[in-house]
């Protein structure tokens, strides 16, 4: 399946964007309609609309993999984490797992979708065949992200909740697709990039 990449990047640039893509933005989003079209797992281009919409979400908009909090090193990221743990501004955590281990590695949240603690780290290792436990930073690889992102959206690794659950033969739950991810939160908003992206990929 051939995505009309003109008239796709010409319709997102005004709808999502102010009218102008940056290099990065263009560099993600060219990585995410590749492996659409590489991977065959589905033809349904709802799914890339919202595997697009998420991580345009998850990202802030940057389509860069991207670390928890946005630090530009881990060492920022563990630092912002650390005082807002200890400020109680994370009631929802109840360890810091993004403190370095004995090994120092961290593992806190890292991709185009982030995933955190080791557990999850463990479990994309095995799914990709990306050996992210040796070197979780490579989940702010590109190619390795948006194979998590694909990986885990397609197979419900993130949550248990899949793509197909969402997204079948006369249904399209844009809003409850946030499951697959988190829950509820910001659910209204990341349907509508996701109606936005499915419209300029000719949906």
């Amino acid at each position: 399946m051939t995505i009309d990449r003109k008239a796709f990047f010409d319709d997102v640039r005004g709808a999502l964007y102010g009218g102008r893509l940056r290099q990065g933005q263009v560099a993600g989003l060219t990585a995410l309609l590749d492996r659409f079209e590489q991977g065959g797992e589905t033809r349904d281009r709802r799914f890339l609309a919202y595997m697009l919409a998420t991580a345009h979400h998850e990202t802030g908009g940057r389509l860069q993999p991207v670390r928890e909090t946005f630090a530009a090193t881990d060492a920022a990221a563990i630092g912002m984490l650390d005082r807002a743990f200890d400020a109680g501004r994370l009631p929802q955590v109840s360890a810091p797992y993004w403190r370095r281990d004995a090994d120092g590695k961290s593992w806190l949240g890292r991709g185009l979708v982030q995933i955190t603690h080791r557990r999850n780290y463990e479990r994309l290792a095995e799914l990709t065949g990306i050996d992210l436990v040796a070197r979780p930073e490579r989940a702010m690889e590109m190619a390795t992200s948006v194979e998590i992102l694909f990986i885990g959206m397609l197979r419900g690794a993130f949550t248990g909740r899949r793509l197909a659950d969402h997204f079948a033969a006369g249904r399209a739950d844009w809003v409850g697709a946030r499951r697959i991810i988190n829950g509820l939160d910001r659910a209204e908003r990341v349907a509508g990039y996701g109606q936005a992206f499915f419209v300029a990929l000719g949906g």
